[in-house]
């Protein structure tokens, strides 16, 4: 039996978040995770989710016309499957991106995958799982994520970026938890803070909706 993986949905939007926002982008959401976050939007993919052949997920994401792949959950790293998917996509010339929420190392991932990894806030009620082992890991073009959920969020996410010094290792990202943080505040915060930055919105969910699947 070939390489199989647990797929929750496969579909072609608008990349909403990351330095990849804008593009036309065909997403994979595997499915499964292992981490309960207290802001979690993608419950739905804990579960659900229908096996499939490699092939067959390859040939879903040839119909698009777009070299962007996402691949994101769930959690991605819980399917061993994944590394082959990522680095035939690699192999055939797309550009893939990685969303893992950083309690699984990423050694093992190809190096040409840019990875979008979450550093767990204390809000999110996952602090503890997060995989430091991840940080020496780091290649600059990385994305490190804090999504904030209160000004305490921020703080603590300012310190880990200057004990890690990660604003040097690659982008620092800042994200507000919809409904907890006005976009305004983080934005005031990123502008005062001692180290670049990006600040993003999950402009997916300014286009069709905080509700809406498949976008």
């Amino acid at each position: 039996m070939g390489v199989q993986l647990k797929i929750n949905e496969i579909f072609y939007s608008i990349q909403g978040e990351s330095l990849f926002a804008g593009k036309p982008t065909v997403f994979v959401r595997l499915s499964s995770c292992n981490l309960r976050c207290t802001y979690c939007d993608t419950r739905y993919s804990f579960w659900k989710g229908h096996v499939r052949p490699l092939e067959d997920i390859l040939a879903e994401i040839h119909k698009h016309p777009t070299k962007y792949v996402c691949v994101t959950g769930g959690e991605p790293l819980g399917q061993v499957g994944v590394y082959p998917l990522m680095q035939t996509l690699v192999d055939e010339g797309y550009t893939v991106s990685l969303e893992t929420n950083g309690s699984f190392l990423v050694d093992k991932v190809p190096p040409q995958v840019i990875n979008v990894l979450d550093l767990k806030t204390p809000d999110s009620g996952e602090v503890d799982a997060n995989e430091w082992g991840n940080i020496p890991l780091l290649k600059p073009t990385d994305q490190i994520k804090f999504v904030v959920a209160s000004r305490a969020d921020f703080e603590w996410a300012c310190e880990q970026v200057s004990r890690h010094v990660l604003a040097d290792k690659c982008t620092v990202l800042f994200s507000p938890v919809h409904g907890k943080v006005e976009p305004k505040d983080l934005a005031d915060w990123v502008l005062q803070a001692p180290f670049p930055s990006t600040f993003q919105l999950q402009m997916h969910k300014e286009i069709w909706g905080a509700g809406t699947r498949g976008v």
